[in-house]
């Protein structure tokens, strides 16, 4: 996923950019660049406001008109911001389609279930509405959704959110896409839930060999469900690399700072270590680096201009100028350990 000069990646994009067009203008995400290859698994995570969702929306150019999108975004070789709306409609669901993070929400509560499924099969299908229905309630089958013929003519506010939830990938899987985007999917469900879902999608993604980008918060769900892991802070990638590795040995401070707040000690007192401070606004970001001021290694050159990614070996990138300094080898105590 890092190298973007690999063949054909599934999914690219390279230094896009978004700014909300206002009396004065804010730049919410900040050049970000990478690529997914196909059947690879990404995590995305970072505290809220990170720009972990509105980078998604906007390859999928979901965004409203008064966010302007600057850079290059690929699917499959073609250039996403220069598609019409039919072309548009035709790659969200046939090549990537994207799981929203409040399922009942998303879904239209004046439609039945099997009349949103079959829109989709129509549309990507092109199947007559009496095959959408057989394959509806196929797909219904396939999400281990109980008396799946009945909950076609259910409307979602009769449904629980864990079935609301699977009435999406349902309607997710309809097109057949390449890439399942997945935001935050388990998101208020209880952990009994929440596992089955995830046990969906694993299952999901190894039969259909589809690539899946999976945005959460969790470190503890894209561990057990991505090989590859994208850090964001401040609408930018901070670091990136093997899942396995960040986790074990993150080199960016706030990635050491989000292992650290994830790792549960002590025993019964479950006592984590916070990252201080909080996500500035877009709009009063600092001009450096936007982690200095919660930063336990920021000096003088951090307050400069913000740092590049870099490369740490072939397949891990970290923007840091502090990781060049002796004192800031993986290991030395984080940001949150440090200030807690």
């Amino acid at each position: 996923m890092l190298n973007l000069h690999r063949p054909e990646p599934l999914l690219l994009l390279k230094n896009l950019r978004l700014d909300v067009i206002s009396a004065r203008p804010v730049r919410i995400l900040h050049g970000v660049s990478l690529a997914v290859r196909r059947a690879a698994a990404t995590g995305v995570v970072g505290e809220s406001g990170c720009g972990k969702s509105v980078t998604w929306l906007a390859a999928l150019r979901l965004l409203p008109p008064h966010i302007a999108i600057d850079g290059t975004i690929e699917i499959n070789g073609v250039d996403v911001t220069a598609l019409d709306d039919r072309s548009l409609a035709r790659i969200r669901g046939g090549t990537i389609a994207m799981i929203f993070q409040d399922p009942i929400s998303a879904l239209n509560p004046i439609q039945t279930v099997g009349r949103q499924i079959g829109e989709a099969l129509v549309l990507h299908r092109g199947l007559t509405w009496t095959q959408a229905r057989h394959e509806a309630r196929r797909l219904l089958d396939d999400v281990r959704v109980a008396n799946a013929a009945e909950r076609l003519h259910a409307y979602p506010h009769e449904l629980s959110g864990g079935m609301c939830q699977r009435i999406m990938i349902a309607m997710a899987l309809a097109g057949e896409p390449d890439l399942l985007v997945a935001d935050e999917p388990t998101t208020a469900l209880d952990a009994t839930v929440q596992s089955e879902v995830l046990d969906l999608l694993r299952e999901i993604r190894r039969e259909r060999h589809m690539a899946l980008v999976l945005i959460s918060h969790d470190l503890g769900v894209v561990s057990s469900m991505c090989d590859e892991l994208v850090v964001m802070y401040c609408g930018a990638i901070v670091e990136q690399g093997p899942t396995d590795r960040l986790l074990s040995a993150p080199a960016h401070p706030y990635t050491r700072g989000l292992v650290q707040a994830a790792t549960m000690r002590d025993g019964a007192t479950a006592r984590v270590d916070p990252i201080p401070g909080s996500v500035p606004s877009p709009a009063q970001l600092p001009p450096g680096c936007a982690f200095a001021p919660r930063c336990a290694l920021a000096d003088s050159q951090c307050a400069v201009a913000p740092p590049m990614l870099e490369p740490l070996a072939s397949d891990h990138l970290a923007a840091c100028y502090a990781l060049g300094r002796p004192s800031a080898v993986p290991g030395h105590r984080s940001s949150a350990t440090a200030k807690a």
